[in-house]
Order: C-alpha cells, then sequence, then structure tokens
C-alpha cells in the first residue's frame, strides 16, 4: 500500500506546476490547461485523503466529482471566451487582450 503522504507529494507537485503554468505562459490556453492541472492535484488530494481516513464513505468522492463538474464547465466557459476573443481580436496572448481597458 502506497503511504499518503506520497500522494500528497505528487499533488503538491502538479499543483506547482499548475502555478508556474499560469503565472509564466502567455498563451490562454495553455493557462486554462494549467488551472485544469491545479484541479487534478486538489481531486488526488481530495481522493488520497479519502481513502486513508474514511474509506467506508463516499465524502471525497463526492467532492471529486464535484470539482470535476466544476473543472468541466470552467473549461467550456473559458473555451467559449478565448474562441470568441481570438474571433475579435486574432490574438491569445494574455497580454495583448484588453478589452476591460479604457
Amino acid at each position: 500500500m502506497i503511504p499518503l503522504h506520497w500522494y500528497l507529494l505528487v499533488a503538491a507537485g502538479m499543483f506547482a506546476f499548475g502555478v508556474y503554468g499560469v503565472l509564466a505562459r502567455r498563451n490562454a490556453v495553455a493557462i486554462l490547461m494549467s488551472i485544469e492541472l491545479m484541479l487534478n492535484a486538489v481531486n488526488l488530494n481530495l481522493v488520497a485523503f479519502w481513502r486513508y481516513l474514511a474509506p467506508t464513505q463516499l465524502n471525497g468522492q463526492a467532492f471529486a466529482i464535484f470539482v470535476f463538474t466544476v473543472a468541466a464547465a470552467e473549461a467550456a466557459v473559458g473555451l467559449a471566451l478565448i474562441i470568441s476573443i481570438y474571433r475579435n481580436r486574432e490574438t491569445v496572448i494574455a497580454e495583448e487582450i484588453n478589452l476591460m481597458k479604457w
């Protein structure tokens, strides 16, 4: 059986890569992919804690399904916004998207 701290280390690494991707990338699609990576790290933590603390209850799995649902909605809305911005501005570079500026 794999110890809990290994799962936590993998999830922390995934989350760190996601944060780096959000902060370092300029492409809006890559930023969305990094956010998805961070949400998957959260799911890994939820399922790992569920498995080690309360395997008879379904709390961890229910929260993980909720996070999957939020991630799918975020990806759909985010990609729709990026496609709309690309059609109007012909760019997906996050620094060049200045729709809210005067």
